[in-house]
């Protein structure tokens, strides 16, 4: 009788469960799911706004040099019309940056969450480390610690401290209120 030389175990799983079924395997599994899916996402989306973004550019030089010929024109109301028209279409463009930079602002955070929470799998994945409070605090340190802005560290403060995403999210709305309330300027990152 042929018995194969390797053959492959599949792990239990909620839909097959088996005396090794684990809920901290299913957390895991649906942990690296949701990193998966968002890793994709921002994939797929990192070509769209590159090919957005190069074209935008080639469309704001070609606008540009429209607007200089203009300026070589005789003075009338073809002239004005253009420049008008330039000035207008060049204030629409840098509103369109601006997108672009929030858009920016929005894959740093979302690889952010990829990789709090790849590490939150390897904490729950480690018997060591899953019991351990220095190894969670060490993550949420960590993690902290990769915020860029202000507001945001505060709203993960909020979230540690009274453990309610609502408060936390609230606190951060109302910061960023009261900053454009403050600012003239938008906030570049």
């Amino acid at each position: 009788m042929d018995h194969p030389l390797n053959f492959v175990v599949t792990p239990s799983t909620a839909a097959r469960p088996d005396l090794d079924w684990s809920q901290v395997r299913e957390t895991i599994l649906m942990l690296n799911l949701a990193v998966a899916q968002i890793e994709v996402a921002l994939k797929e989306s990192s070509g769209s706004v590159e090919v957005l973004t190069n074209s935008f550019t080639g469309m704001y030089g070609n606008l540009m040099a429209l607007v200089e010929a203009a300026h070589a024109l005789p003075d009338s109301t073809v002239k004005q019309s253009i420049e008008e028209s330039g000035t207008a279409v060049s204030g629409q463009m840098q509103h369109a940056i601006v997108a672009f930079q929030f858009y920016d602002r929005l894959s740093q955070r979302l690889s952010h969450a990829c990789r709090s929470l790849d590490e939150l799998s390897g904490i729950v994945n480690d018997p060591a480390r899953l019991y351990n409070p220095f190894s969670w605090h060490a993550l949420q340190q960590k993690i902290r610690s990769r915020y860029t802005m202000e507001d945001e560290k505060l709203m993960f403060d909020k979230l540690i401290e009274t453990g309610d995403v609502q408060a936390a999210l609230d606190e951060y709305v109302r910061l960023k209120q009261q900053q454009a309330g403050d600012a003239s300027d938008i906030e570049l990152f």
